[in-house]
Formats: C-alpha cells, sequence, structure tokens
C-alpha cells in the first residue's frame, strides 16, 4: 500500500512514517497542503492522510480540491479537539475517516489494515468501464465489440489500469499491486503482462489503449 501522509509537525510525521514503513507500506511525507496537493494530483496512493491545519494550505483545502478533480482516493483526516467543528465540512467535502489528536498510533494501524482487507474483498466484485471496454472482474471477461476471458494476473493488471485510467504508472506500482511478495517473480514481468494486454485490447477492437514502453512508465488512455 503506498501512502501519502500530510502533516507539518515533523516529529508527528516522523513517527507515523516509521510506524508505517515498519508494516511494509511505502510512505511520501508533505509538509504543508501546497506539496499535499501537488503530490496528490501527480501521483497516486492508495490512501491518503492529512492533518486539518497545515501551512499554506489547510487539510479541507486540498480535500476539497481532490474531490473536486475527481480523486475517489480514501482519505482520512486527522484534527485537534478543537477542530472538531470542522468534521461535518470535512465529511460533507468528501473525507472517509476522521480521527482526533492526540492519535493512538495502534488505532491508525488497524484502520489502514481495515482498508486493506475492504480493498482485497471488493476485488473481483467489480465491474469497470473506461471507454468502450467494460471488465467484468469476477468473470475476468473484458469486452467492447467482441470480448475476451483473460488470465488471472492479467484481470488483476487490467484493474489497476482501469482504476487509475489516464494516470501515469510506474513498473514499481504496478509490480506492487499486481504480484505478492511471496510470488518467484521480478518486475520484469509487468512488461510481458502489458504486451498482453494490449495484443487483447486490438482483438476485442477496444477504443483504449496502453501507453508506454519495457521499463517505462504505463498509462492507460481513450483513443
Amino acid at each position: 500500500m503506498r501512502i501519502l501522509l500530510a502533516e507539518d509537525e515533523v516529529g508527528l510525521s516522523r513517527a507515523y512514517a516509521t510506524a508505517f514503513r515498519m508494516q511494509g507500506y511505502e510512505v511520501v511525507q508533505a509538509f504543508d497542503g501546497e506539496r499535499a496537493l501537488e503530490l496528490a494530483s501527480s501521483e497516486i496512493f492508495d490512501l491518503m492522510i492529512f492533518d486539518i491545519m497545515m501551512p499554506k494550505m489547510t487539510g479541507l483545502e486540498v480535500l476539497k480540491k481532490i474531490r473536486d478533480a475527481g480523486n475517489s482516493t480514501y482519505i482520512i483526516i486527522l484534527t485537534a479537539m478543537s477542530e472538531l467543528n470542522n468534521k461535518i465540512e470535512g465529511l460533507d467535502l468528501g473525507a472517509d475517516e476522521y480521527l482526533t489528536k492526540p492519535i493512538d498510533l495502534g488505532e491508525l494501524l488497524a484502520r489502514i489494515r481495515s482498508l486493506e482487507r475492504r480493498i482485497d474483498k471488493n476485488f473481483n466484485e467489480n465491474i469497470l468501464t473506461f471507454g468502450s471496454v467494460k471488465l467484468n472482474v469476477a468473470e475476468q471477461e473484458l469486452s467492447a465489440k467482441n470480448s475476451i476471458i483473460l488470465a488471472g494476473k492479467e484481470t488483476k493488471l487490467m484493474e489497476v489500469l482501469m482504476l487509475n485510467k489516464n494516470k501515469k504508472l510506474s513498473t514499481d506500482y504496478i509490480y506492487n499491486h499486481v504480484w505478492s511478495k511471496d510470488e518467484d517473480s521480478d518486475a520484469g514481468y509487468v512488461w510481458i503482462y502489458i504486451s498482453y494486454l494490449k495484443q487483447k485490447l486490438k482483438a476485442i477492437n477496444a477504443n483504449i489503449e496502453i501507453m508506454g514502453e519495457e521499463n517505462c512508465e504505463f498509462e492507460l488512455v481513450e483513443v
């Protein structure tokens, strides 16, 4: 899981980031709202954690801009007791959860593990669409003018691409979200499976395409 952590208190940010990394999560830190918005707009995350009171731009302002841009990434807002009157505003703006400072680190980690379980549970229950293409994850069927059955890894890779359409994904990001750590594989498999999917998108006469070549970023776009 890749986490964006926006917390302007350096000591707290360091403590949270250390705990997350010890659990195996990748953490990107921001110390003001403008930087948090820049990262959220240009990179891919599975979870974003924003403190409300940050310099340059508040967590609520960042939240609003992210949701207005159509970004549906799961967001947890951190708030001090004195800021609880902002809770309704934050939820209305699209926050998924609120935690009140001082944060119990064990509770925060438990919330993240719960989110991971929800993500895993939702796999194989989705029907995703982009352009003329529909991906039935449960049936592993990719369809447009024609239809084709995908292999398991192809399905999961296509799901990741469709959930992040029009965004550039690094090879490492794709590998970490499609292949498990205990598999006998490496990031070189990403290009192999991207090639398979490119061929299958052509076979079903799709109007979407995977842009990118070996050892670079990949982006699913409408053509």
